[in-house]
């Protein structure tokens, strides 16, 4: 249960003079459909107008914002026809101005200036012609409503149709409605960083006094992101406390099932991958639960290290389960999994949405007998009428598009379920400490043997044609091609190039030797175009990033990436993984439009310059920060919204050690500042944590 305290933050937004249509544009700004009173509490001000300027028009700086009181002389409208603005001509005692607007109906501009009286105009003053002048002041005034112009003013992120007062308004709303909350932070913590209390910092964040007040490093701002890394450590350590306060099982094996999958592969294990499994088995051969975190590059084989983690417990008599996000990378590990799981003796069977009827019936009651003793599958594998025999081993990949309630009820399936979670996003240290807090960590850093280097180049669109009559070479002298397009289809808001229209331009081209596979299509028309396209029956694929993580062609050497500059350096990267798996040369090619901005220019120089998925990882932080890196935007896992991990590593360190030390000391929260605590968890969206000590 939610504390009452906080019930008037999660009401329905409401805004003063703010109608239904304009509820919807919050919706898309705060990204949920039901926006809330505490969704604006936490929409912060990325900077702030500082409007305490007041000069004599004499003393004006040009391209400053300055606050004038001035006497209105002149209107000179607008002709009928033309382009021409409306100008008004003003003075004070020192020298004149003039204010211009475009397209404003003049009796609106005469109203808010009439002639002969005074007028206090807040604004950008510009030299035009040696002339003072401001185009479409901000704020204009009588003497009465002097006072309600905020000297300085905090500048929010906007949606399209959404003004920065109206944004002000919720968010002045929305801290009407916080109450004076308990104090969650240690006393002694709080002393040393001068920090004021919750209500207070979001008060100079929403209703500054200077500009530093909404700086990322503001004793303000870092208050409420040690808050938020607060909540959010407290959650991971109570979801680990909750995993050890049940002794674990030690599963034991000699490793002749390990061995036989070794003996049936093409190539040896890289030193990592070892390293990984050695780690994994001493984990699972303990009577202590395992929560361990595998990140290893693209195309590290984290498949394989899963899969001999599964061999263990199923050597020992247990089963095993490995869900993946989705339906096309649950499909691609099975068919990886299914001939060395054979060649070992190991049962193996895949669940989707897609199994359904008497098949499905017969080998759910198998995995009940415990006669199927690895399951591949997708969300499917949560179902209620999903029961295993004894599920000892619980592999969740690409974890961070998974909840933690979704890791908890995955590892409810069994008796002590040992969870090993895989992402092939190469994480730095700090996003590894942010997100998976919980958890033990082992990278996989080599590439397996035989992984030839990708020669990337970055083309300009301009050059298109030149591009496609190289593929075309290629693919006549038998090569096989990936051509990503960021979009589905056209729009009209957006240019990218489509998937859908860069198909139809192909196929002019290669005829029936082009294939398309999209988010938006059935799956098995989506495996189907996979399959062909890895027979060679259509050498070249357009795609949509739903060939990202996973997808496995080692016959493909080509990768075309349009619109490279819109796509994020971990995206890219990824992208890139889906050649060079053979033994063939591979090439990426970069195709962007000029000219290019300074960000994407440092994401296509990086891309050229290393192929090394943890350095591109650090550079991503340093571009994007975390809220990015992940793929949070697309995969709905818990950004943060105060806390900006590149800016506050050193609060994400603190509130790591301080969560460890409240559980180690009040494990239940029940003493006075756990009360506080809970709310904090609950202010923060953390119920899955709180729902533990209930439970507990």
């Amino acid at each position: 249960m939610r504390p009452p305290i906080l019930n008037p933050l999660f009401a329905g937004l409401r805004v003063p003079g703010v109608g239904p249509k304009f509820l919807k544009l919050f919706e898309r700004l705060f990204g949920r459909e039901d926006p809330r009173f505490v969704d604006a509490l936490f929409h912060l001000p990325h900077s702030a107008i500082d409007r305490r300027e007041r000069p004599k028009l004499s003393e004006v700086k040009p391209d400053t914002i300055v606050t004038i009181e001035v006497h209105i002389d002149k209107h000179k409208p607008a002709p009928p026809r033309g382009r021409a603005p409306h100008r008004v001509s003003a003075h004070d005692e020192t020298n004149d101005i003039e204010f211009v607007f475009f397209g404003m109906p003049r009796e609106r501009i005469e109203k808010m200036l009439p002639v002969g009286e005074k007028r206090f105009v807040s604004g950008k003053a510009v030299l035009y012609d040696g002339r003072l002048q401001m185009t479409h002041p901000d704020r204009v005034t009588d003497e009465a409503g002097l006072e309600k112009i905020a000297e300085v003013e905090p500048v929010y992120p906007l949606t399209q149709g959404l003004s920065n007062a109206m944004v002000r308004r919720a968010c002045a709303a929305a801290l009407e409605r916080a109450a004076e909350l308990p104090e969650w932070i240690d006393t002694a913590f709080l002393k040393s960083k001068n920090y004021e209390r919750f209500r207070a910092s979001l008060a100079h964040l929403h209703k500054p006094d200077e500009p530093a007040d909404v700086e990322a490093l503001s004793p303000f701002r870092s208050r409420l992101a040690y808050d938020e890394l607060l909540a959010h450590q407290l959650a991971l350590a109570l979801v680990r406390s909750d995993m050890k306060r049940d002794p674990g099982r030690a599963h034991l094996a000699e490793g002749r099932i390990q061995a036989k999958i070794e003996a049936a592969l093409p190539f040896s294990l890289t030193n990592s991958q070892r390293l990984a499994v050695e780690e994994i088995k001493r984990d699972l051969s303990s009577d202590e639960r395992m929560l361990r975190l595998l990140q290893g590059d693209v195309g590290s084989g984290k498949t394989l290290v899963a899969l001999l983690a599964a061999a263990h417990v199923i050597e020992s008599g247990k089963q095993a389960v490995i869900m993946a996000p989705t339906e096309v990378l649950a499909r691609q590990h099975y068919q990886r999994i299914a001939p060395l799981a054979a060649s070992a003796g190991i049962r193996v069977e895949i669940l989707t949405g897609r199994e359904r009827g008497a098949s499905r019936e017969a080998m759910l009651a198998d995995l009940a007998a415990g006669a199927v003793q690895l399951l591949v599958g997708t969300h499917a594998v949560f179902q209620d009428d999903v029961i295993f025999h004894d599920l000892a081993l619980a592999v969740v990949d690409e974890q961070h598009r998974f909840g933690v309630h979704q890791r908890l009820a995955l590892a409810e399936k069994g008796e002590a379920t040992d969870v090993l979670v895989m992402t092939a996003t190469p994480i730095p240290r700090t996003l590894v400490l942010t997100y998976f807090g919980d958890m033990d960590v082992s990278e996989l850093r080599e590439k397996p043997a035989g992984r030839q280097p990708i020669e990337t180049v970055a083309v300009a669109l301009d050059r298109l044609q030149e591009v496609v009559d190289a593929v075309h070479r290629a693919v006549d002298s038998g090569a096989r091609a990936y051509w990503i397009c960021p979009l589905v289809e056209e729009s009209e808001e957006v240019d990218f190039a489509a998937a859908e229209a860069r198909f139809a331009h192909l196929q002019e081209i290669f005829g029936t030797r082009v294939g398309l596979v999209h988010g938006k299509m059935k799956a098995a028309d989506k495996d189907d175009a996979m399959a062909r396209f890895a027979s060679g029956e259509t050498p070249v694929l357009v795609a949509t990033t739903v060939v990202e993580v996973g997808v496995d062609v080692p016959e493909a050497t080509i990768m075309v990436i349009e619109h490279a500059e819109r796509f994020g350096l971990a995206q890219l990267h990824q992208l890139r993984g889906r050649v060079g798996r053979g033994s063939g040369k591979s090439t990426c090619l970069l195709l962007y439009r000029a000219p290019l901005g300074e960000t994407a220019k440092r994401r296509i120089e990086t891309m050229r310059a290393t192929e090394d998925g943890f350095r591109i990882a650090e550079e991503d932080l340093a571009l994007r920060g975390e809220g990015e890196i992940l793929g949070t935007r697309q995969s709905g896992m818990p950004g943060f919204k105060l806390a900006d991990a590149s800016v506050h590593r050193d609060l994400l360190e603190v509130a790591r050690k301080d969560a460890a030390l409240i559980v180690a000391q009040d494990p239940q929260l029940k003493g006075a500042r756990g009360e506080a605590l809970r709310v904090l968890l609950h202010l923060f969206e953390r119920e899955d944590a709180v729902r533990l000590l209930d439970a507990g």
